[in-house]
């Protein structure tokens, strides 16, 4: 990355990420990671330093990284795309087949990255899932890649085969905790993990509606706030509350980004570690995405209970 530098005036002329980060500023948040991290990774990590890689961490994290945020739907286009033109910028790119063969090892690496930027807990939260499809349903039984390890769910859209994305944001879009399950996984079994350090007011779908889990997580200083399904007596719901809850479609727009813009959910997987990768590069790419959709809460002072039905 040497001459890196000496290029940012022709960078600014092709932003590499759509949220305007530069390929220099996504290199220089990496690398200021990775200068603390890869210490302390070097020194607990035990094996053959023959295998080390000659290409920094710094460098491996952030072509990851960009791949979700360059509109390319092919990693392999991606990487020709980046020995092509950004050669300079990497002096010591490795081959596509060896790249792709090593970085199953950065899962760690972008895992630690992903909660160094991970945001900061407001008293306001959102909680949803989405499911990540790793085929046609028609093609179920002729999948092998997650052949007994992807399972058969049911969402707003109907069924689908595959797993499961779990995430909780603030009202400012900031990612505060994320977990990917099984599709067949029933969204409240995974409350009690995911917001661990989550306090204050959660609001969800109906599909978190459970008196014994609001109960287990209002003892834990988490108020978990739903919509009612039908036939369910009214209740008594706080004015804010309830401004807040009608906002709940908020985390929609982060879902949008993430199968839209970083492109989580798709069907060309070829291995499981790649596929954690995917999903690990995608919630890197959008923790460090500055203009993340978020709602405004100014006027919410209000605290009169009214009836919602």
């Amino acid at each position: 990355m040497s001459d890196i530098l000496n290029q940012i005036s022709d960078l600014e002329k092709e932003k590499v990420m759509f949220n305007k980060i530069s390929l220099v500023e996504l290199f220089c948040s990496v690398d200021d990671f990775c200068s603390h991290f890869e210490p302390a990774w070097n020194a607990e990590t035990i094996g053959d330093r023959s295998l080390k890689c000659e290409m920094a961490m710094s460098e491996i994290l952030t072509i990851i990284i960009l791949f979700q945020t360059s509109g390319f739907r092919c990693f392999k286009y991606f990487y020709a795309h980046i020995l092509q033109h950004h050669r300079r910028d990497f002096p010591k790119i490795l081959s596509y087949t060896r790249f792709v063969e090593i970085k199953r090892r950065y899962i760690i690496p972008l895992t630690m990255f992903f909660n160094y930027n991970l945001g900061e807990c407001t008293g306001i939260s959102y909680v949803d899932s989405t499911p990540l499809k790793i085929c046609h349903n028609k093609r179920i039984y002729q999948h092998k890649v997650f052949k007994d390890i992807a399972k058969r769910g049911k969402s707003t859209m109907g069924w689908f085969f595959g797993f499961k994305l779990h995430i909780v944001t603030n009202e400012n879009g900031e990612l505060l905790a994320a977990e990917c399950t099984q599709g067949n996984v029933d969204d409240r079994s995974v409350i009690q993990n995911l917001c661990k350090s989550v306090k204050g007011i959660m609001f969800g779908d109906r599909g978190y509606i459970s008196e014994k889990l609001f109960q287990e997580m209002m003892e834990k200083g988490l108020r978990i706030v739903t919509a009612l399904r039908a036939k369910m007596k009214p209740m008594l719901m706080t004015w804010n509350d309830s401004e807040l809850l009608k906002k709940r479609s908020m985390i929609e727009s982060v879902f949008h980004i993430f199968k839209d813009m970083l492109h989580v959910d798709h069907t060309r997987h070829r291995s499981h570690a790649n596929f954690i990768v995917n999903i690990l590069g995608a919630l890197c790419a959008y923790s460090i995405y500055p203009n993340k959709p978020g709602i405004r809460i100014g006027g919410l002072k209000t605290a009169d209970a009214s009836l919602i039905v």
